[in-house]
């Protein structure tokens, strides 16, 4: 999680992931609101459909004359509008020739005398008063509403007028009407139509109980209600009974059942849900939101990337104009790892600029002396205090050459900083080369012996001499009188080693990380006994390196140390 990368991928993922969630989440509302309404519309719509149609049958004796209220319908409700009868010939269809066959199911059934097990109120068939019969009973609730303002009358299906079901309390004052009684006397339509009905019924508890001689015993009287659609307080044999005695009288004056078929409109294409005023402000504020939420994640996630950016800048500025000191904090992941990198950076060009002044006063410093000797005894001589003796001109000579080693050591160090070291390898015997630098290294006060076997490389001898030279000369001046210096030459596998002990004062722990810089020396007192000008070692790993190998040391305080050249056997790199 620290990773810029990682950090930009998942802000990104949860960015996207949101606004795929909250989108399908609004898609799926929307959607779904809009199939609800257009599905509660259509359902409304079809419902309405059925319930004029089902008007239509109740007061109608066929579909012979419906052709013109079925149109009326469909193009108020924006329906093809068919009915078929069970065999499924056409009754009524308001499409045109050219309208597409109908669906094998039907959307409903329209049977007012089976409206969800029950007869639909409508169908009143003998029940219907006649006209005469009509306006004198509404003649008589005219008087009795007159008689009584409490009281409010309604009309039944068949055309009667009763009192309102929602008034029960105002029946007890009937009794300062004179006219409630006659309001609520049958007419003959519906006493005829009652006698009818009392047949059928009696008939069928005849034939449900077995017993035919029922239809030859008085009548029992039977109280119905107002609307005709129940027995009061009965069995359900005599409902049953009933039902199907009311069925039977109705029949002959209501239109056969007839399937309902309901598609759109011939030559409409189905209507599409319209998702732009389905939620179009909870959209917008949602949309709002998530743009809040990924600006303010934008902003703070921008603000931890640019903080240490602008540290990394102000900081560069700083090493820029000379400030080695400059460091940056940059917390971790890449640009953590920038930081480190430009604080590594920064200390390695304060330890290259520490590096630089000590080369610059030791180079000084190492001039300084020869010359100095020099130029004392030839003033000395030039004025008369010294004889240009052997001995004088043998010391100057020998402060001469001192002066030339370290020019020739600091030229060869700047050949190597420049890539410009030339070496001239050749085949040769190595134990030669090890056997005749120990020849010249040779001290009475120490014992300098070599142990060899025959390794045969490639490389400049010249040198290799020079390196090795520096090795042997170091250890010698570090090893006090009656030590031992050993030079071992040997092959380990495919390299050829050679390991340069003394029984010297060692090297201190904290130093060993130091032995190969230029102008270090263990001695810090620049004694010409112990030290020479700091710049062997530094020059030795150059010319090392220079021929693909590589120089180490160890040592133990107090005991000696042990120089290792390790060399590849096979021919080295071209060094040019």
């Amino acid at each position: 999680m620290k990773s810029l990368l990682v950090r930009f991928f998942l802000f990104s993922l949860v960015i996207a992931a949101c606004s795929i969630a909250v989108t399908a989440w609004l898609a799926s509302q929307a959607t779904t609101g809009a199939i609800r309404q257009e599905q509660g519309e259509a359902l409304e719509t079809d419902a309405a459909i059925v319930d004029e149609l089902v008007n239509y049958a109740a007061t109608h004796k066929n579909w012979a004359d419906a052709k013109a209220e079925v149109d009326e319908l469909a193009r108020k409700y924006d329906r093809r509008i068919a009915l078929a009868d069970r065999n499924g010939r056409k009754l009524v269809d308001t499409g045109t020739e050219s309208a597409p066959q109908l669906p094998v199911t039907p959307r409903a059934v329209v049977d007012p005398l089976n409206v969800n097990g029950k007869i639909d109120p409508r169908a009143v068939g003998p029940f219907k008063l006649t006209d005469d019969e009509y306006r004198t009973l509404h003649a008589y609730s005219a008087q009795l509403t007159e008689c009584n303002s409490f009281i409010t009358i309604v009309d039944a299906p068949n055309g009667r007028p009763r009192l309102s079901n929602d008034q029960p309390g105002n029946l007890s004052k009937w009794e300062d009407c004179k006219v409630g009684d006659r309001l609520y006397t049958l007419t003959a339509t519906e006493t005829a139509a009652y006698e009818e009905l009392q047949t059928l019924f009696t008939k069928c508890i005849a034939v449900r109980e077995g017993d035919p001689s029922i239809m030859d015993k008085p009548p029992s009287r039977v109280t119905f209600d107002w609307e005709v659609m129940a027995v009061r307080d009965s069995p359900p044999d005599v409902v049953g009974c009933m039902d199907t005695a009311r069925r039977e009288q109705l029949k002959p004056y209501v239109a056969e059942p007839a399937q309902l078929f309901l598609t759109p409109t011939t030559g409409d294409e189905p209507q599409t849900i319209d998702l732009s005023t389905t939620g179009t402000t909870r959209i917008t504020l949602v949309a709002l939101g998530i743009l809040a939420i990924a600006g303010f994640a934008s902003w703070v996630t921008a603000t931890q990337l640019v903080r240490p950016i602008r540290a990394l800048t102000a900081a560069t500025k700083r090493t820029a104009e000379g400030d080695r000191t400059a460091r940056v904090d940059g917390g971790a992941g890449e640009i953590g790892e920038l930081a480190k990198s430009f604080n590594a950076m920064s200390e390695k060009l304060a330890e290259t600029e520490r590096q630089r002044q000590a080369m610059v006063s030791d180079v000084a410093h190492e001039l300084r002396t020869p010359l100095g000797n020099i130029t004392g005894w030839l003033e000395a001589t030039q004025d008369g205090l010294a004889e240009p003796d052997p001995h004088l001109i043998g010391m100057l000579l020998e402060e001469s050459l001192l002066l030339q080693r370290l020019v020739d050591d600091l030229h060869d160090l700047a050949q190597a900083d420049a890539g410009t070291l030339r070496l001239h390898p050749e085949p040769i015997a190595l134990d030669d080369v090890v056997d005749q630098v120990v020849n010249a290294q040779q001290n009475r006060e120490i014992l300098l012996r070599a142990e060899t076997t025959p390794v045969h490389i490639s490389a400049d001898p010249v040198r290799l001499r020079q390196a090795l030279g520096n090795l042997v000369a170091n250890a010698v001046r570090y090893t006090p009188p009656g030590g031992e210096v050993v030079v071992k030459l040997f092959q380990a596998d495919d390299r050829a080693v050679i390991e340069v002990a003394d029984t010297g004062t060692g090297i201190a722990p904290e130093d060993l990380p130091h032995v190969f810089d230029r102008f270090w020396r263990a001695d810090k007192s620049r004694s010409r006994r112990t030290g020479g000008s700091g710049l062997g070692l530094a020059i030795t790993r150059h010319l090392v390196e220079a021929h693909g190998g590589s120089v180490s040391v160890r040592s133990t305080l107090g005991q000696g140390s042990t120089f290792r050249i390790s060399l590849p056997a096979g021919d080295p790199a071209d060094p040019c």
